[in-house]
């Protein structure tokens, strides 16, 4: 049999609050400090999960824990995040219900930790295959990129979420995931321009400072020391635990995974540096001669740099710090700006800029996560947003934080409450009316349309006239003076006389967590949220590719003279739109609570849990689960888990369930008040009485583990001895068989003892016989040896006396030959040597007549007529050489005769290079005008493609044919030749690719004086004309393929369907051809050739970057093409050997 488990066995303290007796703070307290102490982090109240932080790692998110809870009961194990996660996906996947989870709490209660598990869980139980695990991996790292920019160091969290954060996760109808939508609400942007002291500004700022590389510092004009920026705190700018350098790393990573490419990375991060750079910009005032106040910037180095960053003129950017233009219908008014003012501006910028930039991240990242497939899809969402904030000084983000969730806790009840009333009504149970809070009222005092606090905070922000903080007040205390949920010290609720904690500028709102002052400063501001027009304008001419973007409302041709909506406006609506979202949705809730202000593990601190516990509205959701039943069980496993409490249905039970159990309750006496039969259900209403069940069974089962041990025992012992009885047989056969074996072995080894004696005693007679026969024959060969040695040695000493006499004869001749040959020599030597005193002498007497006769003939120039009769020598010797080693006349041979004489260098280097032209001219004199046009065409290809790209060596060799179809000569394209009415410069099949899936279709490409066409292949029927003048560039890679790119001119004819993808296997040429026809017309500009291995092309609306890489393909040497996300085209190029 089976064992099934629940969430009842091994429980420490009470698993589900829900069965907590008695209920009250205390006891719900305790209990979640007893879970704690032994690291059990997880509470239920019925399907809600309560969540502790236990700031340290624990080990129940291993691999075999996601394992454990796949495709179990929610009650069947212990509370875990898992069960509700798996809960939720077997929901979606099973019963097609939309989920959402929802997750609150305070700053620093692990909501984002909670967020990441419920993703993970999802992604490890869900399908696997290539595309599934890309679209997990890219929802999966969208979480560092979003953290990084939107999460900040505060003093109650280091990783602190400063945003709220919607993800619709869409699945397909077998539960693998196709893509997400995330929805972001109100970023705390004020944090971007000042911190609280002991807190960070955004995680980003320091991760790029701390982890960048030089080069990339030195091009966004940063440097790494933090005290050089005045939006950073110093004083906490260092966290431990926390290395900016490795998380900058893995966020360029998950950038990459999600599908930003290089370019827009580097756009982002220019954007941060420009962030950084203007909130060095400082004023310095000076009056003018009509007595006014203006502002000046003291050093404009930073400006200057920024300006650089953003593409933006610095005249234009100062001119908007200083002056701000106020437009009516039909006039302008520009007013200087002072110190005070221009500071404003400058930190409205900064703020407006950053948190543009983060909306248009979560854009992106939408953009690349979304699901492709437009059918319906299955959604789980999953909602992180902030929690009930009360602190000492709550301003207007505390204001519309504590709204929202005002309007989650609504929900939150009317959706229990609604569920709990269907299952009443599903199973056939009276439903009984649940006294509850009901917090509308507290929300239509912030939302109402015409008396809400929100309502009248725009209005006040609209109204024309001096407004201010205080005029806001004296409306509230006006119009909410008698609401029950609103205090001031003009309120009629407020008892100001003794309550000193209500200051003049400030009201008080009853929320369902409790009071919450609210400070009235700043409140206009923060809800108008103003950036000036000028500001606007400015940042709409930066040439930087995300400026205009982010600011379209600085372009003047669409000057909209109306008041931008207000942030309190714009979040009513998102939150509105949210709630209309979760309502949808089946929900799910975590509620997350920071068990201590320390951050430390093993703390509990009473006060802090016990404030979450009251603003979280978890003992109202206690009272709400319990109001009705507090426990409830199908009939299956109850009557499993308790039918041995009953001798009836124990121990096998063989009706329906429910009857098993109406046969259980009454036997066990259980009042009938206290349950109630569903129609497949049993529901207890007092956890007493499941507390008496399981005590109950708790005995019940003590009583049969004795029973069974009392078998086994019986059983054990007569098993013993039934085996120790045929042991006994078994042993005695054993034996007997033994002895026999053993008299019978005796027997045996005498008998052969005895034939072993007598047969040794045969065979060592036989054995002497032979050893003497031997011993006879061994006699006779060893006489016969000795006898033949002796006769060999005698002949021995006879040879070697004979040869010793030769040796001494050769010896003595030897000696002989050589005396007389060493005498010979000598005489020789001699008479050589009187010979060679003879002609020497005879020499000298012969020069001496010689001089003695032609003496008298000599002059001065005699010396100057021998050199020069030499040097004519010698160049007639050289010119003479020279015609007989004179080179082949092939111009490419650069073999050339060596100089003898260093005086002829000159002359032999001049010769050469005569030779070499005149020989180049006779080789171009057997050119015909085709073949020079050629030549040409290769020299300018060379010009271009050499040492550029990889494919030109190839084509080197290739003649240029030009029209490879031969169309003119060709009857199938008879009907496209008489389409182009110019001449054909060339004619060849190329491949268009296609942007959904990289791959190519056929296509006719034709080049003529005047334009490129483009038509089918079968049909000859003309896709597309350009002419030459609206191409503005080409693009090749430097790799070995023909893939090549014709870029249009924007805002010419031929640019409404976008740039043109192609390849071809005569790329060289058709480049070539394009260049030199572009060159040749005097009325158009040269056209651009670009080698790049990664460029942009112009499909309709949408800019795809395609990226060259070489890999080793499974297809052979083909190149392939690959897209890989909306963004991005992949060709892979096989590598070169």
């Amino acid at each position: 049999m089976e064992v099934k488990t629940s969430l009842l066995d091994n429980m420490i303290g009470v698993g589900d609050m829900v069965l907590l007796e008695p209920l009250s703070e205390e006891t719900f307290l305790d209990n979640l400090r007893n879970r704690f102490d032994h690291n059990e982090i997880y509470t239920y109240i019925g399907s809600v999960v309560i969540s502790m932080n236990p700031y340290r790692s624990l080990p129940i998110f291993t691999p075999d824990k996601v394992e454990e809870y796949r495709n179990r009961n929610f009650y069947e194990l212990s509370p875990h995040i898992y069960a509700l996660a798996d809960e939720a996906y077997r929901s979606l996947r099973d019963q097609d219900k939309d989920q959402c989870i929802l997750i609150t709490g305070e700053s620093g209660a692990g909501k984002t930790e909670a967020s990441k598990l419920v993703m993970s869980y999802v992604a490890a139980v869900c399908g696997k295959g290539q595309e599934v695990n890309k679209v997990k991996e890219q929802l999966l790292q969208s979480n560092p990129v979003l953290e990084a920019f939107g999460n900040a160091k505060t003093v109650r969290n280091d990783n602190s979420s400063r945003f709220g954060k919607y993800m619709d996760i869409e699945f397909d109808f077998k539960g693998d995931p196709l893509g997400g939508v995330i929805s972001n609400y109100l970023l705390e942007k004020s944090r971007v321009v000042k911190q609280p002291r002991g807190e960070r500004n955004f995680h980003v700022f320091y991760q790029l400072l701390s982890g960048a590389s030089d080069d990339t510092l030195k091009k966004l004009k940063l440097d790494r020391d933090f005290s050089k920026y005045n939006y950073l705190s110093l004083d906490s700018a260092a966290v431990n635990g926390l290395d900016d350098a490795a998380n900058f790393r893995t966020v360029r990573n998950a950038m990459q995974i999600v599908g930003f490419m290089e370019d827009e990375v580097q756009s982002v991060l220019e954007l941060v540096a420009a962030v950084l750079k203007l909130g060095n910009i400082e004023f310095k005032p000076e009056s003018r001669c009509n007595g006014t106040d203006e502002s000046r910037i003291k050093d404009k180095n930073d400006l200057k740099e920024m300006c650089e960053l953003l593409g933006i003129e610095q005249s234009v950017l100062e001119r908007a710090f200083s002056y701000r233009t106020v437009e009516a219908k039909l006039e302008k008014v520009s007013t200087t700006l002072n110190v005070a003012q221009a500071y404003y501006a400058r930190d409205a910028l900064a703020k407006n800029l950053y948190s543009r930039l983060f909306s248009w991240l979560v854009t992106r990242i939408n953009e690349s996560i979304k699901a492709q497939a437009k059918t319906r899809h299955k959604v789980m969402g999953v909602l992180d947003i902030y929690g009930f904030e009360i602190f000492e000084d709550n301003s207007f983000e505390q204001f519309i934080i504590n709204y929202c969730n005002e309007k989650l806790q609504q929900i939150f009840i009317e959706l229990t409450l609604r569920e709990e009333q269907e299952e009443y009504v599903r199973e056939g149970i009276e439903w009984t009316n649940i006294e509850y809070f009901n917090n509308a009222i507290i929300c239509d005092l912030i939302e109402n349309h015409q008396n809400g606090i929100l309502a009248m905070l725009d209005e006040e922000c609209l109204r024309p006239g001096t407004v201010s903080d205080e005029t806001f007040l004296d409306k509230l205390n006006t119009i909410c003076a008698e609401h029950q949920h609103f205090e001031s010290r003009l309120s009629k609720n407020s008892k100001f006389l003794t309550d000193h904690s209500l200051p003049h500028s400030c009201f008080r709102i009853q929320h369902y967590a409790g009071k919450v002052l609210y400070r009235t400063e700043g409140f206009v501001d923060k809800n108008n949220d103003l950036l000036y027009r000028d500001l606007s304008q400015a940042m709409y001419k930066a040439t930087h590719s995300l400026i205009k973007q982010l600011f379209p409302e600085g372009n003047p041709a669409k000057v909209n003279l109306k008041r931008p909506l207000t942030a309190g406006f714009q979040f009513r609506a998102s939150v509105g739109t949210l709630m209309r979202n979760l309502q949808t949705k089946n929900p799910n809730y975590i509620r997350c609570i920071k068990p201590n202000d320390k951050k430390a593990p093993h703390i509990f601190t009473d006060s802090l849990v016990c404030h979450q516990l009251r603003y979280l509205g978890l003992m109202e959701n206690v009272r709400v689960r319990r109001a009705g039943y507090a426990f409830r069980q199908a009939y299956e496993p109850c009557l499993e888990r308790y039918k041995m409490l009953c001798k009836r249905t124990w121990p096998h039970w063989k009706g329906p369930a429910r009857e098993g159990v109406e046969v259980l309750m009454p036997d066990l006496q259980v009042p009938t008040e206290e349950y109630a039969y569903g129609r497949s259900k049993i529901f207890i209403r007092n956890p007493r009485t499941l507390f008496f069940l399981e005590e109950r069974r708790k005995q019940c089962l003590e009583d049969l583990a004795a029973l069974i041990q009392k078998i086994y025992r019986g059983w054990k012992c007569r098993s013993h001895f039934l085996l120790l009885k045929e042991s006994q047989i078994v042993v005695a056969a054993w034996y007997r068989r033994f002895a026999q074996q053993k008299k019978y072995k005796q027997i045996k080894s005498a008998t052969t003892v005895v034939q072993s004696y007598t047969r040794g005693w045969q065979a060592r007679k036989l054995l002497r016989e032979l050893k003497y026969q031997k011993r006879c024959e061994e006699a006779v060969t060893t006489i016969s040896a000795f006898w033949h040695g002796t006769q060999a040695r005698m002949e021995l000493r006879r040879l070697k006396q004979e040869a010793l006499n030769k040796h001494a004869v050769t010896v003595i001749w030897a000696y002989w030959q050589g005396t007389k040959a060493r005498r010979e020599l000598r005489r020789l030597k001699e008479e050589a040597r009187r010979k060679h005193a003879v002609a020497v002498i005879w020499a000298y007497w012969k020069g001496l007549k010689v001089r003695r006769e032609y003496r008298k003939f000599f002059r001065a120039n005699a010396g100057k007529k021998i050199y020069d009769f030499t040097i004519q020598r010698i160049m007639q010797k050289y010119f003479l050489g020279l015609k007989s080693t004179v080179p082949s006349m092939s111009p490419i041979d650069k073999n050339w005769p060596s100089r003898r004489y260093l005086f002829l260098d000159g002359a032999h280097t001049e010769l050469r290079r005569i030779f070499h032209l005149w020989r180049c001219k006779k080789y171009r004199s057997q050119f015909t005008e085709e073949k020079k046009a050629v030549y040409e065409e290769k020299l300018e290809a060379s010009e271009i493609f050499k040492d550029k790209k990889t494919l030109y060596p190839s084509s080197v060799s290739q003649p240029f044919k030009g029209d490879y179809l031969e169309i003119s000569k060709n009857p199938k394209y008879q009907k496209l030749n008489s389409a182009v009415d110019e001449k054909v410069l060339l004619a060849d099949v190329v491949n268009k690719i296609n942007r959904a899936n990289g791959k190519g279709t056929p296509r006719i490409f034709l080049l003529t004086k005047k334009s490129v066409v483009l038509a089918d292949q079968k049909t000859g029927q003309v896709k597309a004309s350009v002419p030459l003048p609206d191409l503005s560039s080409v693009s090749v890679s430097t790799q070995n393929d023909g893939f090549f790119a014709l870029k249009l001119k924007e805002g010419s004819a031929s640019a409404i369907k976008g740039d043109f993808l192609l390849s071809s296997e005569h790329l060289i040429e058709i480049i070539t051809k394009l260049h030199r026809t572009g060159a040749t017309a005097a009325e158009r500009e040269q056209l651009d050739i670009d080698i790049s291995d990664e460029f942009l092309v112009q499909f309709k609306q949408d800019k795809v970057c395609v990226k060259f890489i070489q890999a080793a393909l499974k297809n052979g040497n083909s190149v392939s093409c690959k897209r890989k996300n909306n963004r991005l085209l992949e060709v892979s190029v096989p590598v070169m050997a």
